[in-house]
C-alpha cells in the first residue's frame, strides 16, 4: 500500500515547485500512515525492518533530488549517510519501537477485564510447533528496552509508573538505530 500511495504523488516529491518543508509534510501526512498501520502490533524482523529502512530512503531521495559530484561533475543519487545528515526527523524504525512502548504501557495499564490485557498476559494451551519458536510481540518489547537499558523483564510492572516508562519512550526516539 505505502508505494501504491508513493507513487501516487511521485511527481509532487520531484517538482521543484514546492518545499523540501511541503514534501515532508505530505510524506508524514499522506504516504507514512499507509506504510504504518497498525504498527503497534507488528514484530519486525530484520528483513522487514531493511525493507522498511529502503522504502524510506526512497522517498527521502525523491524528495531531495539528486546532487552534483564536486570531482566529476557528474549527477549522483545522494548516499544514505548524506540523507540521514539531511533528514533530522527519527527514522521509520525509531517511530515503529517508541509507538510500539506507547501501546504496550496503554495495554498494561488496562485492567483485568478487557480482553487486550488477557491477551497480553495469558499463556497459550495446547502443543507447541516443531522448530524455532517465532518471534512474539513481548520479545520484541524486551528487546526494545533492553536498548534503552532496561534489563529486567517485568516491564509490565514498569508499565504503571508513567514517568518513568516515559522516559524510556523518548530514550527510544533518541536512539541511533543502525
Amino acid at each position: 500500500m505505502g508505494n501504491a500511495y508513493y507513487y501516487s504523488v511521485e511527481k509532487l516529491l520531484s517538482s521543484s515547485l514546492l518545499s523540501k518543508n511541503l514534501k515532508f509534510r505530505i510524506y508524514e501526512t499522506v504516504i507514512l500512515p499507509f506504510v504504518l498501520y497498525g504498527f503497534e502490533t507488528w514484530t519486525l524482523t530484520l528483513r522487514e525492518k531493511q525493507r522498511l529502512r529502503v522504502f524510506e530512503n526512497k522517498v527521502i531521495r525523491k524528495i531531495f533530488g539528486t546532487k552534483r559530484d564536486e570531482v566529476t561533475g557528474e549527477w549522483r543519487k545522494l548516499y544514505n549517510a548524506e540523507l540521514h545528515a539531511l533528514f533530522s526527523s527519527p527514522d521509520i524504525i525509531r517511530n515503529i519501537k517508541s509507538g510500539r512502548l506507547r501501546w504496550a504501557e496503554h495495554v498494561a495499564r488496562m485492567g483485568e477485564s478487557r480482553n487486550s490485557y488477557r491477551v497480553l498476559v495469558g499463556r497459550p494451551e495446547g502443543k507447541r510447533l516443531l522448530g524455532r519458536p517465532r518471534r512474539r510481540w513481548e520479545d520484541n518489547m524486551e528487546m526494545d528496552l533492553r536498548e534503552v537499558g532496561y534489563d529486567d523483564r517485568d516491564w509490565i510492572n514498569l508499565a504503571q509508573d508513567r514517568d518513568r516508562w516515559r522516559a524510556y519512550v523518548r530514550a527510544t526516539m533518541n536512539l541511533r538505530v543502525p
